[in-house]
């Protein structure tokens, strides 16, 4: 069966409220059938903290998703050579999963940088770019080599994502409460495997 697929990749450390939103936002506005959050390892451009353990990041995610129609949570990333580069990705799964049409969901924040991502043009050849705005939206279009390539596609009324996983963490490390920026399962597994405690 043929579906499109949006991919909105991370590193989930921990997947909160606000990715949950913005993956059933895509599902819903963008002609998708699915939204797979796909659990990624070391960003090559982010080598600046140590990611929780990949089975920790999955199982989240995995629990974040549980009996949200249509969102998925996928790791087969973690187990692709690394350094791991979107573009080798996005080229497994056309090799692995070829009856299905994938597009990628960033934030325009990413959208300014996407020039920097390895053969930024190859991913635009073979998929469509769903954009979400991030703070700083004007000035990420306005420094976007590619604001305006017909395979970008703005998705201006998304929701803006006020909270981050950094802020999550530094909140639990804190003592400060996050019940309302998770998931109760993600939040019950984080308390149970003590992640993120000082």
């Amino acid at each position: 069966m043929t579906m499109r697929i949006g991919c909105l990749f991370g590193t989930f450390d921990p997947p909160h409220l606000g990715h949950v939103a913005l993956a059933q936002h895509m599902l819903s506005t963008c002609e998708l059938d699915q939204v797979w959050l796909v659990v990624t390892p070391q960003n090559p451009f982010k080598t600046d903290r140590q990611l929780s353990p990949d089975e920790h990041r999955l199982a989240m995610t995995r629990l974040a998703v549980r009996g949200v129609d249509g969102l998925v949570a996928s790791g087969f990333e973690i187990d692709l050579p690394r350094p791991s580069y979107t573009v080798d990705s996005l080229r497994f799964m056309r090799h692995r999963w070829p009856d299905h049409t994938f597009s990628l969901i960033i934030g325009s924040d990413n959208l300014a940088s996407f020039h920097r991502w390895k053969d930024a043009e190859d991913i635009l050849e073979h998929h469509e770019l769903l954009v979400y705005p991030r703070d700083g939206f004007q000035e990420h279009l306005a420094a976007s080599a590619f604001h305006g390539h017909p395979g970008l596609r703005i998705v201006t009324e998304a929701p803006m994502l006020p909270l981050s996983s950094t802020e999550i963490r530094r909140r639990i490390r804190a003592w400060e409460p996050v019940d309302d920026l998770l998931p109760p399962a993600v939040l019950s597994y984080i308390r149970q495997h003590r992640l993120y405690n000082p």
